[in-house]
């Protein structure tokens, strides 16, 4: 999923980016990262907000490269943004920095809890923003309470295939 961006460099692969990734954007750095995790083969990985950065686009595909790396290994994913998490064994919810509750997505939603709240909440206000972009400038702000709220919580994802 870089190769898009990266061919479009005027000096392709061999394009300086500059200390850290400067001249790339938050959502080019996190597919970069990514890229780099996926050929370092890790045991154990850590993903903390991996797709944070990036559209609703560029996150489903890179949603798909996750899941392929994942496979055989142990992963711990970091996230605000629940939807990236839907595919896990297992999520942890945290509230104020304890566990309140713990499933996968569908037991979780079976619950009704806080999980199933943010979730709805998170889903509904995407959802209204990408079938009327730009009909309701509230709907932005509404969008990013609901990521702040979310951000009270901790997802953490334990998945071991």
């Amino acid at each position: 999923h870089c190769d898009e961006f990266i061919s479009r460099f005027e000096n392709g692969y061999d394009t300086v980016v500059g200390e850290r990734g400067v001249k790339l954007s938050g959502g080019q750095r996190q597919r970069v990262a990514i890229a780099r995790a996926i050929l370092a083969d890790p045991r154990i990985l850590i993903l903390d907000e991996a797709t944070s950065s990036l559209d609703s686009e560029s996150e489903a595909l890179i949603r798909d490269g996750l899941r392929k790396l994942r496979r055989g290994r142990t992963t711990f994913v970091i996230a605000h943004r629940l939807s990236t998490i839907t595919s896990a064994d297992q999520i942890l919810v945290m509230d104020e920095g304890r566990i309140v509750e713990r499933g996968n997505h569908h037991e979780l939603m079976a619950v009704g809890g806080l999980y199933r709240r943010l979730y709805e909440r998170q889903h509904q206000l995407e959802s209204d923003l990408y079938i009327n972009p730009g009909e309701d400038p509230s709907k932005e702000s509404e969008a990013e309470s609901a990521r702040e709220e979310a951000a009270k919580i901790a997802a953490r994802v334990s998945r071991n295939l």
